[in-house]
């Protein structure tokens, strides 16, 4: 399961073929390097592959793919983009880590992909027109700044998007994502309560839940998909910040959650820290044990019947803000130590 770059990418579909390149063993530094002819933006950390942005012609939103640790280790399913054996192809719109929602003024932006029925197509969103605004390389960070828009499967367009991606290596190995997106309302935009949002990455095998019992969950459209049993060698294991453990980590709040497994021997773990500054904060976890794990601030009502709908509006002309840190770790965190990171990360972003 420990999958190096070179052998995890090969057969990626044409839209964007060709495999995340190294960059040169005397290129330091976090490199980050576009490729619009190919729909793609490379990512080095010290002159090895970290991840890409890409916006594959496949895929109906762009997305960050694949994730690897600074061991070498991917820590993203392959499906759809470059399948593995043995893994899960259920929910192809799982590809990487991405950023959307399941009901925007009653379309459906989280669950669209080419597998979608032309019958159902119209109630669908897609996140297009990307645009690369700037990249910057640096000794140790390197930014990207793009844009895109939200448009209804009736051709509207809702939302335009524009995404500041801060790469960086931390002082322990430790690979971090900062995605700070920001929304501006083109028309009046509604976030009807849904559980499929907001940032969304769906991992590797070995990052699955060992006690997952699989099930049929439908999307908002109420479209069911079946998810089969956890299969060996699935060692994932989801924590809160709120001491909330394993499968009962869905639809509980926290200011962060990790998810840690081991994979020839070796123990990885993924953290996603929400911010105080974004709207629905703390934000609900939408964390299931076949491999999706996501933070949803915006499904209140749907993950706590007691709550009344939250229903997030931008009115037309306003914006939003949404900002989230990723980090890679080849190795076990403490609540300490997440707590540590998620106040340094609060703290990082205060002024803005």
């Amino acid at each position: 399961m420990r999958n190096l770059i070179l052998t995890s990418l090969l057969a990626l579909p044409m839209a964007f073929s060709g495999v995340l390149h190294a960059a040169p063993p005397s290129a330091s530094g976090v490199q980050v390097t576009p490729d619009v002819a190919q729909r793609r933006v490379d990512i080095t950390i010290d002159g090895k592959p970290f991840t890409s942005y890409i916006w594959p012609t496949t895929q109906k939103k762009a997305v960050l793919y694949p994730l690897i640790t600074s061991d070498g280790i991917t820590v993203t399913r392959g499906f759809p983009l470059a399948p593995r054996p043995g893994e899960r192809v259920d929910h192809p719109h799982h590809a990487g880590l991405w950023f959307n929602y399941g009901n925007v003024n009653g379309f459906d932006f989280w669950n669209n992909s080419d597998a979608i029925p032309e019958a159902r197509r119209s109630k669908m969103g897609t996140v297009h027109d990307v645009k690369i605004v700037s990249s910057t390389s640096g000794h140790e960070s390197g930014d990207l700044v793009t844009e895109a828009t939200w448009t209804t499967g009736e051709g509207q367009d809702v939302l335009q998007q524009t995404t500041r991606y801060v790469f960086s290596k931390g002082p322990h190995g430790e690979r971090i994502v900062d995605t700070i997106v920001t929304l501006h309302a083109l028309q009046k935009a509604v976030f009807n309560d849904d559980k499929e949002g907001l940032l969304g990455m769906r991992v590797a095998h070995f990052l699955e839940s060992p006690t997952e019992k699989g099930g049929i969950f439908n999307d908002a459209s109420g479209h069911p998909t079946k998810t089969a049993d956890a299969a060996p060698g699935a060692t994932g294991v989801y924590l809160t910040s709120e001491g909330v453990k394993g499968d009962a980590v869905w639809s509980t709040r926290g200011r962060w959650c990790t998810l840690t497994g081991e994979t020839d021997g070796k123990t990885v773990a993924i953290a996603i820290i929400d911010h105080p500054g974004n709207p629905g904060y703390p934000t609900y976890w939408h964390a299931r044990g076949y491999g999706l794990f996501a933070a949803n601030p915006l499904g209140r009502s749907i993950f706590d019947k007691k709550e009344k709908p939250f229903n997030f509006t931008i009115e037309q002309g306003k914006e939003a803000t949404f900002r989230y840190r990723v980090l890679l770790l080849d190795r076990a965190t403490t609540p300490e130590q997440m707590n540590h990171a998620a106040d340094a990360f609060a703290a990082l972003y205060k002024a803005h």
